[in-house]
């Protein structure tokens, strides 16, 4: 912690998001083929790796970072049966009407714009990749929660890329002439971290 201001140190969260991530089998590659599906149709050559950088771009948003560790929090604390009654009964079942999992993972959609939104409509929806596996709650595992978060960090990355190709576009270029930590739009520029 910052002895000054007592605020937490950015690559403390960013550590404990990814820490928190692993913790409940969720790997970046995982999300990487998510974003792949989505995004390869539309870009030539690109990479899983491009995919991979830009999830850690996502990751670094403190917002995502937020939505992640409280959503991580809820779901461990209902398989510890920790949370009360009637919160505890709606989150181990993961009622419909509950819409507190899609509100928490779509506030950190919104940083990456309307893209983003209905991308994540679209793997809420149809549960893409790990995000099946997760909503199936095999093994006795709660993940209200992170199901939707993955789904978060999946469309924003694949929004990320969206963008980076109409960067590309209007240099006359594609995925095949960048590599992948050059997935920023904002990359070489001074100050920019994601």
């Amino acid at each position: 912690m910052d002895k000054q201001t007592s605020r937490v140190h950015s690559r403390t969260v960013e550590q404990a998001t990814v820490d928190a991530l692993k913790r409940r089998g969720v790997t970046i590659e995982e999300i990487a083929k998510i974003v792949y599906e989505m995004q390869f149709p539309y870009n030539k050559g690109l990479t899983i790796e491009h995919c991979i950088e830009s999830i850690k771009s996502v990751m670094k948003k403190r917002e995502m970072q937020h939505a992640i560790l409280v959503g991580i929090e809820l779901d461990e604390l209902a398989e510890k049966k920790m949370l009360s009654a009637p919160l505890q009964q709606i989150v181990e079942a993961d009622e419909g009407l509950f819409g507190v999992d899609e509100t928490i993972a779509l506030g950190a959609v919104f940083t990456y714009g309307s893209i983003a939104v209905t991308t994540f409509g679209h793997l809420d929806k149809n549960k893409i990749g790990i995000i099946s596996k997760l909503d199936t709650k095999a093994g006795g595992s709660i993940h209200t929660f992170l199901d939707d978060l993955v789904a978060s960090i999946a469309a924003s990355a694949a929004s990320r890329l969206a963008h980076r190709t109409r960067d590309l576009q209007e240099a006359d270029e594609t995925f095949e002439d960048i590599a992948p930590e050059e997935t920023a739009p904002e990359t070489n520029i001074k100050g920019a971290t994601t």
